[in-house]
């Protein structure tokens, strides 16, 4: 008996391309569209697909929003100003302050008080910690006062209707006292 089925030449290349071992190579070539390509070296930026995209360390990465917040939140396995492995349980807290690790920190602040500059330090910190203070005051005041409130829910869990509006002289006048009062805190 002979083979009535024939062969076409697609099938001949197919078995061709199997026995010398190009198992992924065509057989026919398509026709169609082919999106153009680009290429993109370490460092660029582009656009595509609604999404802004870079390339680090030869990896395509997303570029976010976050991608600032996460750089701030993140701790490096080391020091970098004695770069040895950052292993405490207190270098985390100590470097997102200090950008060092507590020993880096505990040695730093103690030729601070053998120069006699520690007084300043600490005048220096206090200061910031009020200045911050002020500053998410005033943030906090603003989002209370264009807020709406026409209800309010007591305990008993009724709703109680509310006329009026939010006297905005006096909600200044408060502003300013309390940051008077923060900026006489400071040294």
């Amino acid at each position: 008996m002979g083979l009535k089925k024939e062969f076409s030449e697609r099938d001949v290349q197919r078995m061709r391309n199997l026995i010398q071992g190009k198992n992924h190579d065509r057989t026919v070539a398509g026709v169609g569209y082919q999106k153009k390509e680009e290429i993109h070296k370490e460092g660029d930026i582009w656009e595509e697909g609604g999404r802004t995209w870079t390339i680090k360390e030869g990896i395509k990465q997303n570029i976010t929003k976050l991608d600032s917040a996460k750089k701030a939140a993140s701790v490096p396995l080391f020091c970098p100003k004695c770069s040895k492995i950052m292993k405490k349980k207190i270098d985390p807290e100590y470097y997102r302050s200090h950008k060092m690790c507590f020993d880096c920190v505990v040695d730093f602040e103690h030729e601070l008080r053998k120069s006699g500059e520690w007084e300043s330090y600490q005048k220096n910190i206090k200061n910031d910690r009020i200045d911050n203070m002020i500053k998410d005051f005033k943030v906090f005041m603003e989002e209370k006062r264009y807020e709406k409130s026409d209800s309010f829910v007591t305990e008993a869990g009724d709703v109680e209707r509310w006329l009026g509006k939010i006297d905005q002289d006096r909600v200044d006048e408060y502003i300013k006292e309390t940051v008077e009062y923060l900026e006489s805190l400071k040294q």
